[in-house]
């Protein structure tokens, strides 16, 4: 990813996450995210903006399947049967990120960034997202091109700007 590109990524980021803060300030709700491909990048991004305490509750980084279990509660056996990479578990992930948290809005992803780990069926740039927005539990799945870097920041970037149109 050029230099350029990532700036204008970073710019964007900063402008969807100042919304974000604006909307749930105003709602008076506070959020959490539940991270797996972005290693915290999400929470970094929020976290990033200046008193960001008033609606940014926290954040878990649950890179590996026994931290979804153990942090969110999703259930093994539920890991087992669709993958990390899904629906169900990006459902799981959003809805155990509020139960474990005091937040009202979650968001959850889960993806495949690569350069390798993909499949035929969840191939490189695979993302699922989980939103729970004013009690309704929302999921869908993008495909990001580009390499790990390119993955990463387009999770993060969509994840923002989703949260930010299911509020307004």
């Amino acid at each position: 990813m050029s230099d350029s590109l990532l700036l204008k990524n970073a710019q964007t980021a900063v402008s969807s996450v100042r919304l974000l803060a604006d909307f749930l300030i105003t709602s008076k709700l506070s959020m959490t995210a539940a991270e797996s491909c972005t290693g915290g990048m999400l929470s970094a991004a929020c976290t990033d903006l200046a008193g960001s305490s008033a609606w940014f509750e926290r954040g878990f980084v649950t890179y590996s399947n026994e931290a979804k279990t153990e942090l969110l509660g999703v259930d093994a056996a539920l890991i087992a049967r669709h993958g990390a990479v899904s629906e169900e578990v990006s459902r799981a992930m959003a809805t155990g990120a509020i139960a474990h948290s005091k937040a009202q809005v979650a968001v959850a992803v889960t993806g495949v960034a690569g350069p390798s780990g993909g499949s035929a069926d969840k191939p490189v740039g695979t993302v699922w997202f989980g939103f729970v927005v004013r009690g309704q539990l929302v999921s869908e799945s993008m495909h990001f091109n580009g390499d790990r870097a390119a993955v990463r920041q387009a999770t993060v970037q969509h994840a923002l700007q989703r949260l930010c149109h299911l509020l307004g």
